[in-house]
Parts: C-alpha cells; structure tokens; sequence
C-alpha cells in the first residue's frame, strides 16, 4: 500500500471532499515488453494512427489498454488463431473461465497462450485507448492546501518483477520526488458531506474504501463541525491493513473521532467482516441513523456493499420492528433523501 503526496499545478484542479482525482498513466515497461516478446514485434517499428507517429513500444507505454483485457482484442486474436481453447472461451460455456482469467492475467498473456501474426498496425488497432484511472481523494484542502493525497494498492502485489502490475498503481507507486502527473478532478456530488455540519456521519470501508474519510475528517475537523464521527473499516490483518492506523487513533484520543470500529477477516479462524460489526452494534448504530446520521460506503461492489446492504436492513428491520419489506423501504428512503451514500467499484 502506497500514500503519496502531489502538489497541484494547473487550473480547475480544486477538489472537495468525496471528490477522486483521475490520473493518466503510463503502462508498466514490462508489460510493454511482454507484449513485444508474446507478438514477436519490434518496439521500435513505427506506427501512424489518428495523426500521431511513434514507435510501437511507445503507443504501448502511453496510448493502448495493455494491463486490462477488453472482448475486442480477443475477438481480433480468435480471427488470427483458430485455436479452439480459444473459441470455447469466447463462447458461452467459457463465460466465467474467461471472467476468471481477464481479473488476473494481461493482454500479453493471452497473446503468449495464443500465438498470431501481428504487423505494428494491426495491434494497435486491436487495443483500447489507455483509460484514466480514478482515486478515491485522502486528504482536505482545508488541511493540505494545494496537494492531493491518495491511497494506492500496488494491483498485481508489491513484487517487482512481475509483469502483471497494474497500469497506474505500478505508475504512481515508481514515480520520483520531481516526476510531473498528468491529471485532472473527478467530482462525486453523490458522496458529499452532510451540508450541515452538526449532522453525524457513519463511514463505511474496507482497504482503500478508507481513503475519502481521512479527507472526510480533515475537513470535519477544520470546519469545527459538532457532529461525530464514526469510523468502521475492515481488513485482512491489523499489522499489515490498518491504513492510516496512527491517525485515527490520534484523532479518536482528541475526540475527533468518537467511535471507531475494526474487522480484520484474516486474523482469526472465523473471518470478520464489517457487516458483522454493523450487526454487533445495531442498537447503537441504529440510534445514530434514526437520530438522523448520514451514512456512506466506499469500497468493492462485487461482496463489501452488497453484504452491507443486506447487514443494514437486518439492523433497521430489528430495531425498528418492521418486517423485511418496511426495513428495505426505509433504507431505500434513506438513499433518496441523500443521508445514504456509496461510492462503490
């Protein structure tokens, strides 16, 4: 895990809270060199696209999807290698062995699998253009001033010869104290801080999920807000996972921060979870929602949210006496009227 400091240079760069900052990457040199060694190309053979000459290597490295896998390139792969391994991925009963694979592997792996012809052009065209990547900010301007801070897991893990790094994590995570980024805001108008400031918060994460309420709390605390805070966060294990662990503890000691409530799932046999510390603390946490507390989640979308979800309609149905039906309604409202927040992906 990663957290870096940026200066910010450049105009329409103010953020607030709940806010991500987009970041243009620039591709891992050995997923570069993995695809020239899977395609048998030449890094230094020109390519002319859209206007713009530079040499394949470089239209790898700055301008092509090479770390995540998109349908396109393997469609123009299946019309190169008639394999059928590769026509039974692409087709139904494949589904969630390709789901599988596309999570882990890159673009070159599939091309090593798959050998074909390729000219410069035609790969090229077979790639998206390189995305964005977008993060979650950590930090307040109230506090920071002209920075941005952010919270970056290095995606393929720390070890720095596999070729399977993530385009900006492994980007971010090997830039010098001088390097220039090339970014821009993000704004998340559906992940704001309560207008009034004496409204009490629950956040809700799990790993890098953490990120926007270090900002969320900088700027609480800057405010002078009366409203408390309360902090429940999950991970793998307390030693290596607890992100930002020395300042929520200092802020807890100031009573910034009022409750703080930790899951880690691989420290003991049965794993924890944070929707098990919602329902731990249902009574509590239901005074807190009832009282009128905003509520947010940020995190993953595929079992975090989704499992919280459910954890809170438990709580609400339990405490409120309403059947499972009038707890989901009441949520739901709590959604519409903006006191119910995710930022999941």
């Amino acid at each position: 895990m990663h957290h870096l400091e940026l200066a910010l240079a450049g105009e329409g760069l103010g953020y607030e809270p709940g806010d991500a900052l987009a970041v243009v990457p620039r591709n891992p040199a050995r997923s570069v060199e993995a695809l020239l060694v899977a395609t048998r190309l030449d890094g230094t053979a020109p390519v002319e696209r859209d206007g713009v000459k530079l040499p394949l290597a470089e239209w790898l490295a700055t301008r092509a999807e090479i770390t995540r896998i998109a349908r396109p390139v393997l469609v123009a792969l299946a019309e190169r290698n008639p394999d059928p391994r590769l026509a039974r991925l692409l087709g139904p009963e494949g589904r969630e062995t390709l789901r599988d694979r596309v999570a882990a592997e890159q673009v070159a792996d599939f091309l090593t699998d798959f050998p074909a012809d390729w000219t410069p052009e035609s790969l090229v065209a077979a790639l998206r253009p390189l995305a964005h990547r977008a993060y979650s900010i950590a930090s307040s301007r109230q506090l920071v001033g002209d920075e941005v801070h952010l919270t970056v897991a290095l995606v393929g893990g720390e070890n720095p010869t596999t070729p399977r790094w993530g385009a900006a994590s492994a980007f971010l995570a090997g830039l010098t104290d001088e390097a220039r980024v090339p970014v821009f805001i993000e704004r998340n108008e559906r992940f704001r801080l309560p207008a009034d400031p004496s409204r009490d918060i629950i956040m809700i994460g799990a790993g890098t999920g953490v990120a926007p309420y270090r900002g969320f709390l900088q700027e609480r605390e800057a405010m002078g807000a009366r409203g408390r805070n309360w902090l429940i966060f999950g991970g793998r294990n307390f030693l290596r996972d607890f992100l930002y662990q020395s300042e929520w503890l200092d802020a807890r000691r100031r009573g910034v921060l009022q409750r703080i409530d930790l899951a880690f799932s691989r420290d003991q046999s049965a794993k924890v979870y944070v929707q098990q510390r919602l329902r731990e603390q249902a009574r509590e946490l239901y005074a807190w929602l009832d009282g009128g507390a905003s509520l947010y989640v940020c995190g993953d979308a595929t079992r975090m949210a989704p499992d919280v979800h459910a954890a809170l309609i438990e709580v609400v149905a339990t405490q409120a006496g309403l059947d499972p039906e009038g707890a989901r309604a009441k949520v739901e409202q709590w959604m519409a009227d903006g006191r119910y927040l995710r930022d999941v992906y």
